[in-house]
């Protein structure tokens, strides 16, 4: 890797026309375009293609095309569901814990920019990495702003935008996401014997 990559996985100011990162970028598309064409049925291919892309995928992961991402610089754990349109800016890493939810149209949005406008202008940008932990449900559409963190357990409602970290056991919403409650007894529902 080269000096602009590093300087980008880092989450230090750095331009995108270099070498290494264009190299990177090009194998990402190259399995992502396979991944969105492969057959409605070809469920082990795209799992195997996932593998290939991203820095980890856990046991069980379903994510349905089409999936956008920049670099593969995301892990996904275990049981997670990811719905159709996810949007991940990877430019920074992207972790999303265990057994979590992502419905339609999520976007998890590491890439940022400088407010100076002389640097932003001449193509400096960074990123910051977004940790999702596990059991974390986001609703459609919900975009995660670069450096936000969400604890476990942790409900996001449709169309929320998250610009600052959310705690464990939370129910948050709007725009900006703020929160709404603890989740609590009242939530409790009894699970049906299968």
């Amino acid at each position: 890797m080269g000096g602009m990559r590093d300087r980008m996985l880092r989450g230090e100011l750095y331009r995108g026309s270099d070498a290494d990162s264009a190299a990177e970028f090009g194998r990402a598309q190259e399995l992502l375009a396979e991944f969105n064409g492969a057959s409605p049925g070809a469920w082990d291919e795209r799992r195997e293609l996932l593998r290939r892309l991203l820095r980890h995928v856990g046991e069980n992961v379903m994510v349905r095309p089409p999936f956008y991402c920049e670099y593969g610089e995301i892990s996904i754990g275990d049981d997670t569901f990811v719905n159709v349109d996810a949007v991940m800016l990877d430019v920074a890493p992207i972790t999303i814990g265990a057994a979590c939810q992502l419905a339609t149209r999520v976007q998890l949005l590491t890439a940022t920019h400088p407010i100076d406008p002389e640097p932003r202008r001449i193509g400096w940008e960074s990123a910051e990495p977004i940790a999702i932990a596990d059991n974390v449900w986001l609703g459609g559409g919900v975009i995660v702003c670069p450096g936000v963190g969400i604890g476990q357990d942790t409900v996001v409602g449709a169309g929320a935008v998250v610009t600052k970290d959310l705690p464990a056991g939370v129910v948050a919403a709007g725009v900006p996401a703020r929160i709404l409650r603890e989740i609590g007894e009242d939530d409790r529902v009894e699970v049906p014997a299968e």
